[in-house]
């Protein structure tokens, strides 16, 4: 199986790391990325469209066609936020892209960035885990070929990419013992990557992906049912 991804978000770190292991993976032809601003990678895999508001995309719609993977991995984050405009942001911003990717590209897989501790039930206390639980919840309802969210925790960067979050260096020195005492709670952005790409080509038997189940994923190499 060939991919050709679409990927969002890569001015960031999550979006520059699946973006990364895109290239290199032999099984990834075609890589678009969508973003507000230009991105600054120049590859022979690589397409790109300038957007600045991913709340009307209707206007792109003749150019998203084609596709058979969304990594979807643009996200912003909940601090000093009211719980409309976080809605707006994350709820509302990722419905109108998947919506539209449903329509163009049935045979599409659509991996969602969401995050460790989501709220399924959407009525908890913490109000982004109620969002990002809704979100999940009504991606899984498109017509897509399949839907898969991604719960990851602590994601140790890949060496060398430009968007490594600056507060991280606080916390690299710390990953070999993260990664022993908190083991169902950390993986690297490497791992993310691979996994995106390998749930697209062989499948997993879950929607809702924890780290245990992104590290499984990162080295898989069959189908699972």
């Amino acid at each position: 199986m060939k991919i050709k991804a679409i990927i969002t978000g890569a001015t960031g770190m999550v979006g520059e790391g699946v973006m990364h292991e895109c290239l290199l993976h032999p099984d990834v032809e075609e890589v678009l990325l969508i973003n507000r601003k230009p991105s600054g990678f120049s590859h022979p895999k690589l397409k790109e469209i300038i957007h600045s508001d991913f709340l009307n995309i209707s206007s792109l719609e003749n150019r998203l066609s084609g596709y058979n993977a969304c990594y979807f991995c643009l996200g912003v984050s909940s601090v000093g936020m009211n719980e409309a405009d976080y809605t707006k942001m994350t709820y509302m911003l990722t419905m109108h892209v998947a919506e539209a990717l449903s329509r163009l590209n049935r045979d599409m897989t659509f991996c969602y960035v969401s995050g460790a501790s989501t709220d399924s039930t959407e009525k908890g206390k913490l109000m982004w885990a109620r969002v990002k639980g809704k979100t999940e919840n009504d991606l899984a309802k498109l017509p897509f070929k399949e839907v898969y969210n991604f719960r990851p925790g602590y994601m140790h960067p890949t060496p060398g990419l430009k968007n490594t979050n600056k507060y991280y260096k606080y916390l690299t020195w710390m990953y070999p013992l993260l990664k022993v005492t908190f083991k169902n709670s950390v993986s690297t952005l490497k791992d993310l990557g691979m996994a995106m790409i390998n749930v697209t080509i062989f499948g997993y038997n879950k929607q809702i992906l924890e780290v245990p189940d992104i590290k499984v994923l990162a080295k898989q190499t069959s189908f699972v049912k």
